[in-house]
C-alpha cells in the first residue's frame, strides 16, 4: 500500500455558528432584542387598570363594542361619529379586546404593548431596506420603543388609535420602498391600502403623502435619481394619495364638529393659536431631549404666553430650519427636521381640537424624523474620527435610562386617582381638566367631599366647561339639592356641543322631573335625550315616566325600543332602577 494511500486526511473543523454568522440572523437577534426591551419597559402596564380620560367612553361604558367583534359593530364603527371620532379599524379592536378579554385591563394593555414592539420592529426593518445601514436603524427604533414620550401612546388603552394607524403607516412607507426599487400598480396598491387603513385607525397619519416625498428626497435618492424633466413627476405619482388625505380631513372634520370637539374662535383666536404652535413645536424638541415632568394633559395657555417664549421658539425653529437647508448634502437632517414639522402640523393647534396646548401621543409619529437626525449625525461624525466601536457605551446608557424612565412612567397610569394627582404636580399652568377628572376618580371612590373640592377648583373662567356643570349638577343631585342641580344641569345643556353631554344632563333633569312627580315634564326631557342619543336604559326611563304620566301607548312604545337597542334588558332595567331610587 502506497504512502499516499496511508497518510492521514486532515480533519475539517466547523466554526461554531454565531447569531450573527450572517446579516440576516443579526437582523432577526436585533428585532428580538427590540421586542424583549420594550415588553422590559412596559411590564408595569400589568398593573394597570382603566382611567376616566375616555377609557370609559371608548372601552368600559361603549355599549357598541360590549358584545364584541360582530357584523352589528363593523356597521356601526364605519357609519357613526362616535366621540366625535371617525377611526372604524380602531373601533374594530377594541371590540376584539372585548371579544377576547372582557373587560380585564390587562389584556387591552398588552395588546397596545404589543403594537408598539411590533411598530418599533417595522421601524427598524424600514429604515435598514432604505439606508443599508444597520446600527443607525436600530437606534432610532431602540429610541422610539424607549423613549417616555410615546407612554401615553401605549399604557393607555383608549390611545389605541395611535400605535394602530402607527403600524400601518410604516407598512405603506416600507411598501413604497418597493415601488420605489420597480414601480408597479400592484406596489401602489399596497401603499395606498395601507395608508388608507392607518387613517381608518387615527387620522394623525394624513401627511403619509409629504413623508413619502421627504423619503424620496432622503434615503431612497430618487430625486437625483431621477432626470430633472421628471422630478415633477414624483409628486404627481402621490395624487391619489393626496386625495385619499383629503377625503379623510373632510371626514374628520364633519366629525369633529358633530362632537363639538373644536373650540370656538373667541377663546382661541387665531393669533392665540398660532403663538402657542409656536411655543409647542420647541416645547416638542425639549421633552425630547429632556423627557421629564410629562403629563397627560398640558393645558392651553391661551393668552398667558409671554412675548419673549413665543419670540425665543421662533428664533430656534427659523435657525435649525435655516441650517438643515444650508446642509442639504447631509440628506437625513432635512428630511428629519421637516419629518418632524410637517408630521406635527395637523395636531400643533392651528385648528384647536380639545383643551391642550401640545400632547405626548402627538409626539408618537413626529419624534422619528427627530430621531433620524441625531442618530446619523453620531454616527456621521463618529465616522469622521475613525471610530464607531466606542458609541455602544453611551448608547446603551441612554437606552437604559430611556428604558427607566419609561417604566416609571407606565406607573403613573394605574389608575384615574395616581394619573391626575401626578398630573396635578407637573403641571405649570393650573390644569382645570386634571381638577375634574380627579373629582370624578374621589366620586367613584365615594369620597364625595374630596371630589366637590375637586369640582371647584375646576372651573375655567376663561372657558366655562359643560363637563364640569354636569360633574356638579350630579354632586347636588345626589344630595338632595334639586334647584341647585337643575341649574346646573341646565347650563349643560345649554353650553355642551358634543352631544353625548346634552343627552346626560337631559336624562338627569328627567330624573329630577321624574322625582318631583313632574310626569310629563320628565317624558319631554327624556324623549329631547333620546333623540340626541338614543340607550336602552334611556328608554326605559321613558317608558317608565309616560305610564306614570298615563300615557300608556307612549310607555310601550318606548320599552319596545328599549328592547331593540338591548341585548341585555334585565341589565339595563337594573340601571334604570337604580337610576330612580
Amino acid at each position: 500500500m502506497s504512502s499516499a494511500a496511508t497518510r492521514v486526511q486532515p480533519k475539517t473543523v466547523t466554526a461554531p455558528t454565531s447569531l450573527f454568522s450572517s446579516p440576516e440572523k443579526r437582523t432577526v437577534v436585533l428585532c428580538l432584542l427590540l421586542v424583549v426591551a420594550t415588553l422590559a419597559a412596559y411590564n408595569p402596564v400589568n398593573r394597570n387598570g382603566f382611567v376616566n380620560f375616555d377609557d370609559d367612553r371608548y372601552i368600559v361604558q361603549n355599549s357598541h363594542i360590549a358584545g364584541g367583534l360582530n357584523g352589528q359593530t363593523a356597521l356601526w364603527a364605519f357609519t357613526n361619529y362616535y366621540e366625535a371620532n371617525w377611526h372604524p379599524l380602531t373601533w374594530l379592536s377594541h371590540a376584539l379586546d372585548v371579544q377576547l378579554f372582557g373587560l380585564n385591563p390587562v389584556g387591552h394593555h398588552y395588546v397596545n404593548v404589543f403594537l408598539h414592539a411590533l411598530n418599533a420592529v417595522l421601524l427598524f426593518w424600514v429604515l435598514q431596506s432604505a439606508t443599508r445601514k444597520t446600527w443607525p436603524s436600530l437606534m432610532v427604533a431602540a429610541l422610539f420603543a424607549l423613549h417616555p414620550v410615546n407612554v401615553e401612546s401605549v399604557a393607555w388603552a383608549a390611545e389605541r388609535k395611535n400605535v394602530l394607524s402607527m403600524l400601518f403607516l410604516l407598512l405603506a412607507l416600507r411598501a413604497y420602498g418597493w415601488y420605489g426599487e420597480k414601480p408597479s400598480v400592484g406596489k401602489y396598491a399596497l401603499v395606498a391600502g395601507s395608508f388608507a387603513c392607518g387613517l381608518m385607525a387615527k387620522p394623525q397619519v394624513i401627511t403619509l403623502p409629504f413623508v413619502l416625498l421627504l423619503w424620496d428626497y432622503w434615503p431612497l435618492g430618487r430625486f437625483s435619481a431621477t432626470a430633472p424633466s421628471k422630478k415633477l413627476n414624483l409628486v404627481w405619482e402621490k395624487i391619489p394619495l393626496f386625495g385619499l388625505a383629503l377625503v379623510s380631513a373632510v371626514i374628520t372634520m364633519r366629525a369633529q364638529k358633530a362632537g363639538g370637539a373644536i373650540h370656538n374662535f373667541a377663546a382661541y383666536s387665531f393669533p392665540v393659536r398660532l403663538e402657542n404652535a409656536i411655543v409647542a413645536y420647541a416645547r416638542y424638541i425639549g421633552k425630547a431631549l429632556w423627557p421629564t415632568r410629562l403629563s397627560p394633559l398640558y393645558p392651553h395657555p391661551l393668552d398667558l404666553l409671554r412675548g419673549w417664549q413665543v419670540a425665543a421658539s421662533a428664533v430656534l425653529l427659523t435657525a435649525i430650519t435655516l441650517a438643515v437647508i444650508r446642509s442639504r448634502r447631509h440628506g437625513y437632517l432635512l428630511t428629519g427636521w421637516f419629518w418632524f414639522l410637517g408630521t406635527l402640523v395637523p395636531m400643533i393647534g392651528l385648528i384647536q381640537v380639545g383643551e391642550q396646548a401640545m400632547a405626548d401621543r402627538y409626539a408618537y409619529l413626529p419624534f422619528i424624523g427627530l430621531f433620524l437626525m441625531v442618530c446619523w449625525g453620531v454616527e456621521e461624525w463618529a465616522q469622521g474620527l475613525r471610530t464607531t466601536r466606542w458609541l455602544s457605551i453611551p448608547a446603551l446608557v441612554v437606552l437604559a435610562v430611556l428604558g427607566g424612565l419609561t417604566y416609571r412612567q407606565v406607573g403613573f397610569w394605574r389608575n384615574s386617582e395616581t394619573l391626575w394627582s401626578y398630573a396635578l404636580q407637573v403641571s405649570s399652568v393650573r390644569s382645570y381638566k386634571a381638577h375634574f377628572n380627579l373629582a370624578m376618580a374621589y366620586d367613584q371612590q365615594a369620597r364625595f367631599d374630596e371630589a366637590i373640592q375637586q369640582l371647584r377648583q375646576s372651573i375655567d373662567p376663561r372657558d366655562d366647561d359643560p363637563q364640569i356643570h354636569l360633574g356638579l349638577g350630579i354632586y347636588e343631585q345626589r344630595h338632595g339639592h334639586a334647584q341647585d342641580a337643575r341649574a346646573e344641569f341646565e347650563s349643560t345643556v345649554r353650553l355642551a356641543r358634543d352631544p353625548g353631554l346634552r343627552a346626560n344632563a337631559l336624562v338627569n333633569l328627567g330624573l329630577l322631573a321624574q322625582k318631583s312627580g313632574n310626569y310629563a315634564e320628565a317624558v319631554g326631557d327624556y324623549t329631547r335625550a333620546m333623540g340626541i342619543e338614543p340607550t336602552a336604559v334611556g328608554y326605559l326611563l321613558l317608558a317608565k315616566a309616560a305610564e306614570q304620566a298615563g300615557d300608556v301607548p307612549g310607555s310601550q312604545a318606548a320599552l319596545a325600543r328599549a328592547k331593540a337597542i338591548s341585548a341585555d334588558l334585565e341589565a339595563a332595567q337594573k340601571m334604570a332602577d337604580e337610576l330612580m331610587k
